[in-house]
Protein backbone atom coordinates (compact mmCIF):
# COMPACT_ATOMS: atom_id res chain seq x y z
CA UNK A 1 0.00 0.00 0.00
CA UNK A 2 1.05 3.61 -0.52
CA UNK A 3 2.17 5.55 2.56
CA UNK A 4 3.98 8.72 3.57
CA UNK A 5 6.67 7.50 5.93
CA UNK A 6 8.71 9.29 8.60
CA UNK A 7 12.16 7.73 8.86
CA UNK A 8 13.73 10.25 11.24
CA UNK A 9 12.41 13.31 13.06
CA UNK A 10 13.36 16.54 11.30
CA UNK A 11 11.98 20.03 10.62
CA UNK A 12 8.98 19.92 8.32
CA UNK A 13 10.71 22.47 6.06
CA UNK A 14 13.09 19.66 5.07
CA UNK A 15 10.16 17.52 3.81
CA UNK A 16 11.00 14.52 6.04
CA UNK A 17 8.03 12.39 4.92
CA UNK A 18 8.89 10.04 2.09
CA UNK A 19 6.47 8.22 -0.22
CA UNK A 20 6.76 4.46 -0.03
CA UNK A 21 5.10 1.11 -0.51
CA UNK A 22 4.73 -1.20 2.48
CA UNK A 23 2.72 -4.38 3.09
CA UNK A 24 -0.95 -3.79 3.81
CA UNK A 25 -1.47 -4.32 7.58
CA UNK A 26 -3.62 -7.15 8.90
CA UNK A 27 -6.01 -6.31 11.74
CA UNK A 28 -5.14 -7.93 15.06
CA UNK A 29 -7.62 -9.36 17.58
CA UNK A 30 -10.42 -6.89 18.24
CA UNK A 31 -9.22 -4.56 15.48
CA UNK A 32 -10.74 -3.28 12.27
CA UNK A 33 -8.87 -2.30 9.14
CA UNK A 34 -9.89 0.95 7.47
CA UNK A 35 -9.55 1.67 3.80
CA UNK A 36 -8.59 5.30 4.27
CA UNK A 37 -10.59 7.94 2.43
CA UNK A 38 -9.34 11.07 4.22
CA UNK A 39 -6.91 11.99 6.98
CA UNK A 40 -6.79 15.48 8.46
CA UNK A 41 -3.47 17.00 9.48
CA UNK A 42 -2.87 18.37 12.96
CA UNK A 43 -0.27 20.39 14.86
CA UNK A 44 0.38 17.24 16.90
CA UNK A 45 1.59 15.64 13.65
CA UNK A 46 4.17 18.43 13.49
CA UNK A 47 5.21 17.78 17.10
CA UNK A 48 5.70 14.07 16.26
CA UNK A 49 7.53 14.74 12.99
CA UNK A 50 9.78 17.55 14.21
CA UNK A 51 10.71 15.98 17.55
CA UNK A 52 8.81 18.12 20.06
CA UNK A 53 7.43 14.75 21.17
CA UNK A 54 9.99 11.96 21.67
CA UNK A 55 9.94 9.21 19.03
CA UNK A 56 7.88 6.21 20.08
CA UNK A 57 8.24 4.30 16.81
CA UNK A 58 10.37 4.82 13.73
CA UNK A 59 9.88 4.46 10.87
CA UNK A 60 6.32 5.69 11.34
CA UNK A 61 3.22 6.47 9.31
CA UNK A 62 1.81 9.65 10.93
CA UNK A 63 -1.80 10.81 10.96
CA UNK A 64 -4.51 10.45 13.59
CA UNK A 65 -7.73 11.91 12.17
CA UNK A 66 -8.57 9.02 9.90
CA UNK A 67 -11.86 8.46 8.07
CA UNK A 68 -12.40 5.30 6.07
CA UNK A 69 -14.58 2.29 5.47
CA UNK A 70 -14.19 -0.96 7.35
CA UNK A 71 -12.29 -3.26 5.05
CA UNK A 72 -11.43 -6.25 7.26
CA UNK A 73 -12.15 -7.52 10.78
CA UNK A 74 -9.67 -9.03 13.21
CA UNK A 75 -10.50 -12.02 15.38
CA UNK A 76 -13.36 -11.24 17.76
CA UNK A 77 -14.21 -7.88 16.16
CA UNK A 78 -17.97 -7.57 15.74
CA UNK A 79 -18.91 -3.94 16.47
CA UNK A 80 -18.83 -2.87 12.81
CA UNK A 81 -19.49 -4.56 9.49
CA UNK A 82 -17.46 -4.38 6.30
CA UNK A 83 -18.31 -1.23 4.36
CA UNK A 84 -19.34 0.89 7.35
CA UNK A 85 -17.74 4.31 7.61
CA UNK A 86 -15.74 4.95 10.77
CA UNK A 87 -13.09 7.26 12.17
CA UNK A 88 -9.87 6.48 14.04
CA UNK A 89 -8.77 9.23 16.48
CA UNK A 90 -5.57 10.11 18.39
CA UNK A 91 -6.32 7.90 21.42
CA UNK A 92 -5.86 4.39 20.04
CA UNK A 93 -6.22 2.20 23.15
CA UNK A 94 -5.95 2.06 26.93
CA UNK A 95 -5.51 -0.81 29.39
CA UNK A 96 -9.11 -0.69 30.63
CA UNK A 97 -8.24 -1.92 34.13
CA UNK A 98 -6.19 0.81 35.86
CA UNK A 99 -7.68 3.28 38.35
CA UNK A 100 -7.93 5.92 35.64
CA UNK A 101 -9.73 3.71 33.14
CA UNK A 102 -12.12 2.45 35.81
CA UNK A 103 -13.01 5.99 36.92
CA UNK A 104 -13.83 7.41 33.49
CA UNK A 105 -10.40 9.02 33.05
CA UNK A 106 -8.96 6.71 30.43
CA UNK A 107 -7.12 9.66 28.89
CA UNK A 108 -4.70 9.44 31.86
CA UNK A 109 -3.94 5.73 31.43
CA UNK A 110 -0.20 4.99 31.64
CA UNK A 111 -0.56 2.26 29.02
CA UNK A 112 -2.38 4.42 26.45
CA UNK A 113 -1.35 4.11 22.81
CA UNK A 114 -1.80 6.69 20.08
CA UNK A 115 -2.58 6.63 16.37
CA UNK A 116 0.26 8.07 14.35
CA UNK A 117 2.72 8.11 17.27
CA UNK A 118 2.97 4.72 18.98
CA UNK A 119 1.29 2.98 16.02
CA UNK A 120 1.07 3.69 12.30
CA UNK A 121 -1.62 6.17 11.37
CA UNK A 122 -3.64 7.41 8.44
CA UNK A 123 -1.13 8.87 5.99
CA UNK A 124 -1.68 5.62 4.12
CA UNK A 125 -4.15 3.66 2.04
CA UNK A 126 -5.00 1.39 4.99
CA UNK A 127 -4.91 1.74 8.77
CA UNK A 128 -5.77 -0.66 11.62
CA UNK A 129 -7.33 0.36 14.93
CA UNK A 130 -9.05 -1.31 17.91
CA UNK A 131 -12.78 -1.37 17.21
CA UNK A 132 -13.57 -0.14 20.74
CA UNK A 133 -11.79 3.15 20.04
CA UNK A 134 -13.12 4.06 16.61
CA UNK A 135 -16.27 6.08 15.99
CA UNK A 136 -19.19 5.72 13.64
CA UNK A 137 -19.24 8.83 11.45
CA UNK A 138 -22.57 10.72 11.40
CA UNK A 139 -24.03 10.72 7.87
CA UNK A 140 -24.37 14.52 7.87
CA UNK A 141 -20.59 14.76 7.33
CA UNK A 142 -18.70 13.74 4.21
CA UNK A 143 -15.25 12.21 4.61
CA UNK A 144 -13.14 15.36 4.40
CA UNK A 145 -15.36 17.39 6.76
CA UNK A 146 -15.57 14.54 9.27
CA UNK A 147 -11.81 14.08 9.53
CA UNK A 148 -10.99 17.30 11.49
CA UNK A 149 -13.56 16.38 14.12
CA UNK A 150 -11.55 13.33 15.19
CA UNK A 151 -8.84 15.27 17.04
CA UNK A 152 -9.24 19.00 16.47
CA UNK A 153 -12.92 18.71 17.29
CA UNK A 154 -12.62 16.25 20.17
CA UNK A 155 -9.70 18.00 21.89
CA UNK A 156 -11.36 21.39 21.45
CA UNK A 157 -14.55 20.01 22.95
CA UNK A 158 -12.73 18.57 25.95
CA UNK A 159 -10.86 21.86 26.40
CA UNK A 160 -14.16 23.75 26.23
CA UNK A 161 -15.59 21.60 28.99
CA UNK A 162 -12.37 21.82 31.04
CA UNK A 163 -12.50 25.60 30.76
CA UNK A 164 -15.82 25.52 32.65
CA UNK A 165 -17.18 28.35 30.53
CA UNK A 166 -20.87 28.81 31.39
CA UNK A 167 -23.52 28.73 28.69
CA UNK A 168 -23.83 32.30 27.49
CA UNK A 169 -20.48 33.18 29.07
CA UNK A 170 -17.43 35.04 27.75
CA UNK A 171 -14.68 32.91 26.21
CA UNK A 172 -11.26 33.80 24.81
CA UNK A 173 -9.44 31.56 22.34
CA UNK A 174 -5.68 31.99 21.92
CA UNK A 175 -4.42 30.67 18.61
CA UNK A 176 -6.86 30.01 15.80
CA UNK A 177 -6.52 26.97 13.62
CA UNK A 178 -8.22 23.64 13.10
CA UNK A 179 -9.26 23.00 16.70
CA UNK A 180 -10.13 26.58 17.63
CA UNK A 181 -12.36 27.18 14.62
CA UNK A 182 -14.45 24.12 15.53
CA UNK A 183 -14.52 25.07 19.22
CA UNK A 184 -15.72 28.55 18.29
CA UNK A 185 -18.72 27.07 16.50
CA UNK A 186 -19.65 24.92 19.51
CA UNK A 187 -19.21 27.86 21.91
CA UNK A 188 -21.42 30.08 19.74
CA UNK A 189 -24.03 27.29 19.78
CA UNK A 190 -23.83 27.49 23.58
CA UNK A 191 -24.59 31.21 23.37
CA UNK A 192 -21.07 32.30 24.36
CA UNK A 193 -19.47 35.59 23.40
CA UNK A 194 -16.13 34.61 21.89
CA UNK A 195 -12.95 36.68 21.59
CA UNK A 196 -10.18 35.30 19.38
CA UNK A 197 -6.52 36.18 19.85
CA UNK A 198 -4.37 35.48 16.80
CA UNK A 199 -1.74 37.46 14.90
CA UNK A 200 -2.76 36.05 11.51
CA UNK A 201 -5.08 38.49 9.64
CA UNK A 202 -6.65 35.64 7.66
CA UNK A 203 -7.44 33.76 10.85
CA UNK A 204 -8.91 36.94 12.35
CA UNK A 205 -11.23 37.30 9.36
CA UNK A 206 -12.34 33.68 9.56
CA UNK A 207 -13.03 33.99 13.30
CA UNK A 208 -15.28 36.99 12.70
CA UNK A 209 -17.05 35.20 9.85
CA UNK A 210 -17.76 32.27 12.19
CA UNK A 211 -19.31 34.52 14.82
CA UNK A 212 -16.51 35.78 17.05
CA UNK A 213 -17.36 39.07 18.73
CA UNK A 214 -13.78 40.33 18.42
CA UNK A 215 -10.50 39.16 16.89
CA UNK A 216 -7.05 40.69 17.28
CA UNK A 217 -3.47 40.15 18.35
CA UNK A 218 -2.15 39.42 21.86
CA UNK A 219 -0.67 42.91 21.94
CA UNK A 220 -4.16 44.43 22.02
CA UNK A 221 -6.27 44.24 25.19
CA UNK A 222 -9.49 42.25 25.03
CA UNK A 223 -12.66 44.36 25.05
CA UNK A 224 -13.75 42.68 28.29
CA UNK A 225 -12.62 40.30 31.01
CA UNK A 226 -13.63 36.72 30.19
CA UNK A 227 -15.03 33.84 32.22
CA UNK A 228 -12.77 31.29 30.57
CA UNK A 229 -9.97 30.96 28.06
CA UNK A 230 -8.48 28.17 25.97
CA UNK A 231 -4.91 28.33 24.70
CA UNK A 232 -4.46 26.34 21.50
CA UNK A 233 -1.15 27.84 20.41
CA UNK A 234 1.87 25.95 21.83
CA UNK A 235 3.26 29.20 23.24
CA UNK A 236 3.89 29.40 26.99
CA UNK A 237 4.15 33.18 26.87
CA UNK A 238 0.39 33.35 26.24
CA UNK A 239 -0.45 31.89 29.68
CA UNK A 240 0.15 35.07 31.72
CA UNK A 241 -1.63 37.11 29.04
CA UNK A 242 -4.67 34.85 29.24
CA UNK A 243 -4.66 34.93 33.04
CA UNK A 244 -4.46 38.72 33.04
CA UNK A 245 -7.56 38.89 30.82
CA UNK A 246 -9.45 36.39 33.00
CA UNK A 247 -12.21 37.48 35.38
CA UNK A 248 -12.20 36.41 39.03
CA UNK A 249 -12.86 32.69 39.46
CA UNK A 250 -12.17 31.96 35.81
CA UNK A 251 -10.26 29.09 34.19
CA UNK A 252 -7.58 28.91 31.52
CA UNK A 253 -7.44 25.55 29.72
CA UNK A 254 -4.23 24.55 27.93
CA UNK A 255 -5.29 22.47 24.95
CA UNK A 256 -1.95 21.46 23.44
CA UNK A 257 0.08 18.28 23.94
CA UNK A 258 3.23 20.40 23.77
CA UNK A 259 3.95 23.95 24.94
CA UNK A 260 7.04 26.11 25.26
CA UNK A 261 8.17 27.10 28.75
CA UNK A 262 5.95 29.35 30.81
CA UNK A 263 7.57 32.66 31.78
CA UNK A 264 7.76 33.81 35.41
CA UNK A 265 4.66 35.72 36.48
CA UNK A 266 3.55 37.45 39.68
CA UNK A 267 0.94 35.74 41.80
CA UNK A 268 -1.28 38.83 41.71
CA UNK A 269 -2.93 39.64 39.31
CA UNK A 270 -2.30 36.44 37.34
CA UNK A 271 -3.32 33.66 39.76
CA UNK A 272 -4.94 35.40 42.69
CA UNK A 273 -8.75 35.71 42.84
CA UNK A 274 -9.17 31.94 42.58
CA UNK A 275 -8.14 31.69 38.97
CA UNK A 276 -7.44 28.17 37.70
CA UNK A 277 -5.09 26.72 35.08
CA UNK A 278 -6.18 23.36 33.63
CA UNK A 279 -4.20 21.21 31.26
CA UNK A 280 -5.94 18.98 28.73
CA UNK A 281 -4.60 15.47 28.12
CA UNK A 282 -5.87 13.55 25.09
CA UNK A 283 -9.53 12.61 25.43
CA UNK A 284 -11.89 9.92 26.59
CA UNK A 285 -14.08 7.89 24.26
CA UNK A 286 -17.08 9.65 25.79
CA UNK A 287 -15.62 13.01 24.69
CA UNK A 288 -15.55 11.78 21.11
CA UNK A 289 -19.08 10.41 21.15
CA UNK A 290 -20.41 13.64 22.69
CA UNK A 291 -18.57 15.89 20.24
CA UNK A 292 -19.70 13.96 17.17
CA UNK A 293 -23.32 13.98 18.36
CA UNK A 294 -23.28 17.72 19.08
CA UNK A 295 -21.37 18.53 15.90
CA UNK A 296 -23.99 16.68 13.85
CA UNK A 297 -26.87 18.42 15.64
CA UNK A 298 -25.51 21.97 15.21
CA UNK A 299 -24.17 21.09 12.52
CA UNK A 300 -20.49 22.06 12.63
CA UNK A 301 -18.97 23.12 9.33
CA UNK A 302 -15.19 22.55 9.41
CA UNK A 303 -13.22 24.73 7.01
CA UNK A 304 -10.93 22.48 5.00
CA UNK A 305 -8.27 22.62 2.31
CA UNK A 306 -7.63 19.43 0.31
CA UNK A 307 -4.24 17.93 -0.48
CA UNK A 308 -3.22 14.65 -2.07
CA UNK A 309 -1.55 12.05 0.13
CA UNK A 310 1.69 12.57 -1.79
CA UNK A 311 1.59 16.26 -0.83
CA UNK A 312 1.60 15.63 2.93
CA UNK A 313 4.86 17.57 3.41
CA UNK A 314 3.38 20.59 1.63
CA UNK A 315 0.20 20.41 3.70
CA UNK A 316 2.17 20.36 6.95
CA UNK A 317 4.49 23.12 5.78
CA UNK A 318 1.43 25.25 5.02
CA UNK A 319 0.07 24.43 8.48
CA UNK A 320 3.35 25.35 10.16
CA UNK A 321 3.58 28.70 8.39
CA UNK A 322 -0.07 29.72 8.84
CA UNK A 323 -1.00 29.50 5.16
CA UNK A 324 -4.05 27.36 5.95
CA UNK A 325 -7.16 29.07 7.29
CA UNK A 326 -8.29 26.04 9.29
CA UNK A 327 -7.57 22.39 8.38
CA UNK A 328 -5.53 20.63 5.72
CA UNK A 329 -7.03 17.26 4.80
CA UNK A 330 -5.21 14.56 2.84
CA UNK A 331 -7.47 12.67 0.47
CA UNK A 332 -7.06 9.28 -1.16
Amino acid sequence: MRVMLLGAQAPIASAPLRPGDVPTPEPGPGEVRLRVRACATCRTDLHVIEGDLPPRRLPLVPGHQVVGTVDALGAGAHRFRAGERVGAPWLRSTCGVCRFCKSGRENLCDAATYTGWTHDGGYAEYCCAPEAFVYAIPPVFDDVHAAPLLCAGIIGYRALRRSQVPRGGRLALYGFGSSAHITLQVARHWGCRVYVVTRNPGHQRLALELGAEWAGSAQVALPDQVDAAIIFAPAGELVPIALRNLDKGGTVALAGIHMTELPPMPYDPHLFWEKTVQSVTANTHEDGEALLAEAAAIPIRPQIQRYRLADANTALQDLATGRIAATAVLTL
